[in-house]
Protein backbone atom coordinates (compact mmCIF):
# COMPACT_ATOMS: atom_id res chain seq x y z
CA UNK A 1 0.00 0.00 0.00
CA UNK A 2 1.12 3.61 -0.57
CA UNK A 3 0.66 5.46 2.11
CA UNK A 4 2.20 8.71 1.15
CA UNK A 5 -1.47 9.58 -0.65
CA UNK A 6 -3.55 11.07 1.98
CA UNK A 7 -6.32 12.77 0.40
CA UNK A 8 -8.52 12.65 -3.07
CA UNK A 9 -9.47 15.82 -5.09
CA UNK A 10 -12.42 15.73 -7.20
CA UNK A 11 -11.73 18.43 -9.76
CA UNK A 12 -14.86 19.96 -12.02
CA UNK A 13 -15.55 22.24 -14.68
CA UNK A 14 -17.63 24.58 -12.47
CA UNK A 15 -21.44 26.09 -13.18
CA UNK A 16 -22.98 29.55 -11.57
CA UNK A 17 -25.38 28.56 -8.26
CA UNK A 18 -27.54 32.63 -8.49
CA UNK A 19 -28.57 34.40 -11.63
CA UNK A 20 -25.85 37.10 -10.77
CA UNK A 21 -23.54 34.58 -11.21
CA UNK A 22 -24.35 33.66 -14.43
CA UNK A 23 -22.31 36.14 -16.08
CA UNK A 24 -19.03 36.10 -13.86
CA UNK A 25 -19.22 32.20 -14.31
CA UNK A 26 -18.92 32.64 -18.07
CA UNK A 27 -16.99 35.27 -18.11
CA UNK A 28 -14.02 33.22 -16.18
CA UNK A 29 -15.17 30.06 -18.83
CA UNK A 30 -14.14 32.71 -21.85
CA UNK A 31 -11.54 34.33 -20.25
CA UNK A 32 -8.96 34.97 -23.20
CA UNK A 33 -11.13 33.65 -25.92
CA UNK A 34 -12.37 36.38 -28.70
CA UNK A 35 -16.04 35.19 -27.88
CA UNK A 36 -18.42 37.67 -29.06
CA UNK A 37 -19.91 39.39 -26.16
CA UNK A 38 -23.48 39.00 -28.13
CA UNK A 39 -22.60 34.96 -27.94
CA UNK A 40 -21.57 35.12 -24.01
CA UNK A 41 -25.22 37.12 -23.09
CA UNK A 42 -27.42 34.38 -26.01
CA UNK A 43 -25.62 31.32 -23.61
CA UNK A 44 -26.56 33.16 -20.60
CA UNK A 45 -29.90 33.26 -21.48
CA UNK A 46 -29.81 29.60 -21.76
CA UNK A 47 -28.96 29.29 -17.65
CA UNK A 48 -32.24 31.83 -17.53
CA UNK A 49 -34.53 28.69 -18.40
CA UNK A 50 -33.59 27.10 -15.37
CA UNK A 51 -33.39 30.12 -12.74
CA UNK A 52 -30.20 31.01 -13.43
CA UNK A 53 -28.53 28.03 -11.63
CA UNK A 54 -26.32 24.90 -13.31
CA UNK A 55 -26.91 21.53 -11.57
CA UNK A 56 -23.56 20.63 -12.02
CA UNK A 57 -22.60 22.16 -8.53
CA UNK A 58 -25.25 20.04 -6.86
CA UNK A 59 -24.51 17.26 -8.63
CA UNK A 60 -21.02 17.52 -7.50
CA UNK A 61 -21.75 17.59 -4.17
CA UNK A 62 -24.01 14.42 -4.21
CA UNK A 63 -20.92 12.79 -6.14
CA UNK A 64 -18.32 13.77 -2.76
CA UNK A 65 -20.79 12.59 -0.79
CA UNK A 66 -21.26 9.16 -2.53
CA UNK A 67 -17.30 8.76 -2.77
CA UNK A 68 -16.64 9.37 0.45
CA UNK A 69 -18.91 6.89 2.07
CA UNK A 70 -17.63 4.58 -0.47
CA UNK A 71 -14.28 5.08 0.98
CA UNK A 72 -15.11 4.90 4.50
CA UNK A 73 -16.77 1.71 3.62
CA UNK A 74 -14.58 0.12 1.56
CA UNK A 75 -11.27 1.84 1.27
CA UNK A 76 -8.93 3.27 1.32
CA UNK A 77 -9.99 5.68 3.68
CA UNK A 78 -8.90 9.05 2.48
CA UNK A 79 -10.67 12.03 2.80
CA UNK A 80 -12.40 13.82 -0.10
CA UNK A 81 -12.42 17.41 -1.41
CA UNK A 82 -13.73 19.08 -3.76
CA UNK A 83 -12.71 22.54 -6.30
CA UNK A 84 -13.56 23.94 -9.75
CA UNK A 85 -11.99 25.20 -12.55
CA UNK A 86 -14.69 28.19 -13.32
CA UNK A 87 -16.69 28.92 -10.05
CA UNK A 88 -17.28 28.07 -6.12
CA UNK A 89 -15.57 26.16 -4.85
CA UNK A 90 -12.40 27.16 -7.00
CA UNK A 91 -9.56 24.59 -7.06
CA UNK A 92 -7.25 27.49 -5.64
CA UNK A 93 -9.09 27.97 -2.57
CA UNK A 94 -9.39 23.94 -1.73
CA UNK A 95 -5.97 23.42 -2.46
CA UNK A 96 -4.98 26.17 0.08
CA UNK A 97 -7.85 24.16 2.40
CA UNK A 98 -6.10 20.81 1.82
CA UNK A 99 -2.50 22.42 3.09
CA UNK A 100 -3.88 24.29 6.39
CA UNK A 101 -5.57 20.31 6.90
CA UNK A 102 -1.97 19.01 6.36
CA UNK A 103 -2.55 17.51 2.84
CA UNK A 104 0.78 16.78 1.43
CA UNK A 105 -0.19 14.57 -1.49
CA UNK A 106 -3.55 14.12 -3.18
CA UNK A 107 -4.75 11.87 -6.48
CA UNK A 108 -7.26 13.96 -8.12
CA UNK A 109 -10.39 12.61 -10.24
CA UNK A 110 -11.52 14.82 -12.99
CA UNK A 111 -15.03 14.78 -14.36
CA UNK A 112 -13.83 13.93 -17.78
CA UNK A 113 -13.76 10.31 -19.36
CA UNK A 114 -11.74 11.54 -22.45
CA UNK A 115 -8.57 12.91 -23.58
CA UNK A 116 -8.39 16.39 -24.77
CA UNK A 117 -6.83 19.90 -24.14
CA UNK A 118 -9.82 21.25 -21.97
CA UNK A 119 -11.14 17.59 -20.18
CA UNK A 120 -7.68 16.51 -19.27
CA UNK A 121 -4.54 19.11 -20.05
CA UNK A 122 -6.02 22.01 -19.04
CA UNK A 123 -7.06 20.46 -15.56
CA UNK A 124 -3.15 19.81 -14.99
CA UNK A 125 -1.81 23.43 -15.84
CA UNK A 126 -5.10 24.76 -13.50
CA UNK A 127 -3.69 22.31 -10.61
CA UNK A 128 0.35 24.38 -11.37
CA UNK A 129 -1.28 27.46 -11.61
CA UNK A 130 -3.01 26.99 -8.31
CA UNK A 131 0.40 25.29 -6.56
CA UNK A 132 2.65 27.95 -8.18
CA UNK A 133 -0.05 30.86 -6.77
CA UNK A 134 -0.22 29.36 -2.89
CA UNK A 135 3.54 28.66 -2.74
CA UNK A 136 5.40 26.26 -0.49
CA UNK A 137 4.10 23.45 1.36
CA UNK A 138 0.90 23.30 -1.14
CA UNK A 139 -0.03 19.71 -1.22
CA UNK A 140 1.29 18.14 -4.89
CA UNK A 141 -2.06 16.51 -6.52
CA UNK A 142 -1.52 13.60 -9.04
CA UNK A 143 -4.25 12.97 -11.57
CA UNK A 144 -5.62 9.57 -12.06
CA UNK A 145 -6.28 8.06 -15.05
CA UNK A 146 -8.76 8.15 -18.07
CA UNK A 147 -11.50 6.01 -17.62
CA UNK A 148 -13.16 6.22 -20.96
CA UNK A 149 -13.00 2.14 -21.24
CA UNK A 150 -12.95 1.27 -17.50
CA UNK A 151 -15.81 -1.30 -16.89
CA UNK A 152 -17.56 0.89 -14.25
CA UNK A 153 -17.91 3.31 -16.71
CA UNK A 154 -19.44 1.06 -19.66
CA UNK A 155 -21.28 -0.61 -16.67
CA UNK A 156 -23.00 2.73 -15.76
CA UNK A 157 -24.09 3.52 -19.40
CA UNK A 158 -25.22 0.42 -20.11
CA UNK A 159 -27.62 0.53 -17.36
CA UNK A 160 -28.77 4.69 -18.45
CA UNK A 161 -29.33 3.11 -21.61
CA UNK A 162 -31.40 0.46 -19.97
CA UNK A 163 -33.07 3.01 -17.96
CA UNK A 164 -33.87 5.15 -21.08
CA UNK A 165 -35.57 2.25 -23.17
CA UNK A 166 -37.46 1.22 -20.94
CA UNK A 167 -38.51 4.83 -20.43
CA UNK A 168 -39.25 4.83 -24.08
CA UNK A 169 -42.78 3.47 -25.69
CA UNK A 170 -41.35 1.78 -28.29
CA UNK A 171 -38.14 -1.30 -28.34
CA UNK A 172 -36.78 -0.49 -31.92
CA UNK A 173 -35.40 2.96 -30.86
CA UNK A 174 -32.19 4.07 -32.66
CA UNK A 175 -28.74 5.06 -30.10
CA UNK A 176 -27.26 8.23 -30.58
CA UNK A 177 -24.65 8.96 -28.65
CA UNK A 178 -23.07 12.60 -27.96
CA UNK A 179 -20.11 14.24 -26.77
CA UNK A 180 -19.17 18.36 -26.41
CA UNK A 181 -17.97 18.90 -29.67
CA UNK A 182 -14.35 20.72 -29.95
CA UNK A 183 -12.37 22.26 -32.63
CA UNK A 184 -11.06 19.72 -35.36
CA UNK A 185 -7.13 21.47 -34.41
CA UNK A 186 -7.86 20.19 -31.14
CA UNK A 187 -9.34 16.80 -31.79
CA UNK A 188 -6.04 16.13 -33.65
CA UNK A 189 -4.00 16.68 -30.84
CA UNK A 190 -5.64 14.18 -28.56
CA UNK A 191 -7.43 10.88 -28.65
CA UNK A 192 -10.61 12.54 -27.90
CA UNK A 193 -12.35 11.23 -31.13
CA UNK A 194 -10.68 7.53 -30.93
CA UNK A 195 -11.92 6.77 -27.50
CA UNK A 196 -15.07 8.23 -27.68
CA UNK A 197 -15.89 5.85 -30.63
CA UNK A 198 -14.68 3.29 -28.11
CA UNK A 199 -16.34 3.64 -25.53
CA UNK A 200 -19.71 4.02 -27.76
CA UNK A 201 -18.96 1.14 -29.36
CA UNK A 202 -18.28 -1.01 -25.76
CA UNK A 203 -22.07 0.24 -24.57
CA UNK A 204 -23.87 -0.68 -27.58
CA UNK A 205 -22.61 -3.82 -27.58
CA UNK A 206 -22.75 -4.37 -24.03
CA UNK A 207 -26.93 -3.18 -24.49
CA UNK A 208 -27.90 -5.06 -27.37
CA UNK A 209 -27.90 -2.42 -29.82
CA UNK A 210 -25.84 -3.20 -33.51
CA UNK A 211 -25.77 0.26 -34.83
CA UNK A 212 -25.39 3.24 -33.44
CA UNK A 213 -24.59 6.85 -34.24
CA UNK A 214 -21.68 9.30 -32.46
CA UNK A 215 -23.35 12.49 -33.10
CA UNK A 216 -21.63 16.20 -31.50
CA UNK A 217 -23.36 19.05 -29.66
CA UNK A 218 -22.75 22.42 -27.98
CA UNK A 219 -20.30 23.68 -30.50
CA UNK A 220 -19.00 27.94 -29.30
CA UNK A 221 -16.44 28.60 -32.42
CA UNK A 222 -16.97 30.97 -34.91
CA UNK A 223 -18.53 29.42 -38.45
CA UNK A 224 -15.21 30.09 -39.99
CA UNK A 225 -13.53 27.45 -37.66
CA UNK A 226 -14.11 23.56 -38.09
CA UNK A 227 -15.14 21.53 -35.37
CA UNK A 228 -16.04 18.19 -34.93
CA UNK A 229 -19.36 17.03 -36.91
CA UNK A 230 -21.71 15.87 -37.18
CA UNK A 231 -23.95 18.13 -34.77
CA UNK A 232 -27.20 16.36 -33.04
CA UNK A 233 -29.75 18.96 -34.55
CA UNK A 234 -28.29 17.91 -37.98
CA UNK A 235 -28.61 13.80 -37.44
CA UNK A 236 -32.38 14.64 -35.80
CA UNK A 237 -33.05 15.83 -39.11
CA UNK A 238 -31.44 13.53 -41.45
CA UNK A 239 -33.16 10.48 -38.64
CA UNK A 240 -36.32 11.87 -39.63
CA UNK A 241 -35.64 12.24 -43.19
CA UNK A 242 -34.74 8.38 -43.32
CA UNK A 243 -38.30 7.68 -41.57
CA UNK A 244 -36.94 6.77 -38.16
CA UNK A 245 -39.56 8.03 -35.66
CA UNK A 246 -37.71 6.46 -31.81
CA UNK A 247 -34.42 7.47 -30.44
CA UNK A 248 -32.73 7.16 -27.11
CA UNK A 249 -29.83 10.21 -26.93
CA UNK A 250 -27.26 8.90 -24.86
CA UNK A 251 -24.81 11.74 -23.64
CA UNK A 252 -21.18 9.68 -23.21
CA UNK A 253 -19.45 12.75 -23.07
CA UNK A 254 -20.97 14.37 -19.88
CA UNK A 255 -20.52 13.18 -16.58
CA UNK A 256 -23.36 15.09 -14.92
CA UNK A 257 -26.51 16.98 -16.28
CA UNK A 258 -25.17 20.39 -16.72
CA UNK A 259 -26.41 23.06 -19.03
CA UNK A 260 -24.87 21.51 -22.21
CA UNK A 261 -27.10 18.34 -21.48
CA UNK A 262 -30.17 20.30 -19.81
CA UNK A 263 -31.06 22.92 -22.61
CA UNK A 264 -28.92 21.74 -25.68
CA UNK A 265 -30.55 18.13 -25.62
CA UNK A 266 -33.50 18.29 -23.54
CA UNK A 267 -34.71 21.86 -24.70
CA UNK A 268 -33.13 22.61 -27.98
CA UNK A 269 -33.18 19.25 -29.30
CA UNK A 270 -36.05 17.59 -27.99
CA UNK A 271 -37.95 20.89 -29.26
CA UNK A 272 -36.84 20.24 -32.90
CA UNK A 273 -37.95 16.76 -32.28
CA UNK A 274 -41.14 17.70 -31.32
CA UNK A 275 -41.11 19.58 -34.73
CA UNK A 276 -39.71 16.83 -37.21
CA UNK A 277 -42.71 14.03 -35.24
CA UNK A 278 -39.71 12.28 -33.70
CA UNK A 279 -40.35 10.26 -29.92
CA UNK A 280 -37.09 11.24 -27.83
CA UNK A 281 -35.95 9.85 -25.08
CA UNK A 282 -32.96 11.29 -23.50
CA UNK A 283 -30.55 8.97 -21.10
CA UNK A 284 -29.06 10.37 -18.02
CA UNK A 285 -25.41 11.05 -17.19
CA UNK A 286 -23.90 9.02 -14.54
CA UNK A 287 -24.08 11.39 -11.87
CA UNK A 288 -23.42 9.47 -8.80
CA UNK A 289 -24.60 5.79 -9.68
CA UNK A 290 -23.40 3.43 -7.86
CA UNK A 291 -20.93 1.60 -10.11
CA UNK A 292 -19.71 4.76 -11.55
CA UNK A 293 -19.14 5.88 -7.85
CA UNK A 294 -17.14 2.37 -7.15
CA UNK A 295 -15.17 2.71 -10.31
CA UNK A 296 -13.45 5.81 -8.61
CA UNK A 297 -12.84 3.90 -5.88
CA UNK A 298 -11.08 1.04 -8.05
CA UNK A 299 -8.99 3.98 -9.68
CA UNK A 300 -7.73 4.83 -6.72
CA UNK A 301 -7.03 1.87 -5.26
CA UNK A 302 -4.81 1.52 -8.61
CA UNK A 303 -2.77 3.96 -7.17
CA UNK A 304 -2.89 3.27 -3.35
CA UNK A 305 -3.50 -0.10 -3.42
CA UNK A 306 -1.39 -1.34 -6.46
CA UNK A 307 -4.86 -3.38 -7.74
CA UNK A 308 -4.56 -4.08 -11.79
CA UNK A 309 -5.83 -1.60 -13.60
CA UNK A 310 -9.49 -2.30 -15.40
CA UNK A 311 -9.67 -1.96 -18.61
CA UNK A 312 -12.27 -2.70 -21.50
CA UNK A 313 -11.94 -3.37 -25.56
CA UNK A 314 -8.88 -3.40 -27.86
CA UNK A 315 -7.21 -0.24 -26.57
CA UNK A 316 -5.90 -1.31 -22.83
CA UNK A 317 -5.42 0.88 -20.11
CA UNK A 318 -4.71 4.56 -21.49
CA UNK A 319 -2.14 6.68 -19.77
CA UNK A 320 -1.00 9.84 -21.03
CA UNK A 321 2.24 11.26 -22.42
CA UNK A 322 4.10 14.40 -22.30
CA UNK A 323 2.78 14.90 -25.60
CA UNK A 324 -0.72 14.39 -25.21
CA UNK A 325 -3.53 16.83 -25.52
CA UNK A 326 -1.90 19.73 -25.96
CA UNK A 327 -3.48 23.12 -26.99
CA UNK A 328 -2.71 22.97 -31.08
CA UNK A 329 -1.42 26.49 -32.26
CA UNK A 330 -3.91 28.74 -33.81
CA UNK A 331 -2.73 30.07 -37.43
CA UNK A 332 -2.53 33.94 -38.07
CA UNK A 333 -5.62 35.32 -38.94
Amino acid sequence: MDASYDAVLVLSFGGPDRPEDVLPFLENVLRGRNVPRERLLEVAGHYAHFGGRSPINEQNQRLVEALRTELETRGPALPVYWGNRNWHPFLQDTLSQMRDSGVRRALAFVTSAFGSYSGCRQYLEDIERARTALGPNTPTVEKLRSFYNHPGFIDTMVSRVFEAANNSQHGNAELIFTAHSVPVSMARSSPYVSQLEAACALVAERAGWSEWTLAYQSRSGPPSQPWLEPDILEVLRSRATAGVRDLIIVPIGFISDHMEVLYDLDTEAAALASELGLHLVRAATPGSHPRFVEMIRELIGERVLGTPPLALGDSGVHLCSPECCVLPVRPPA
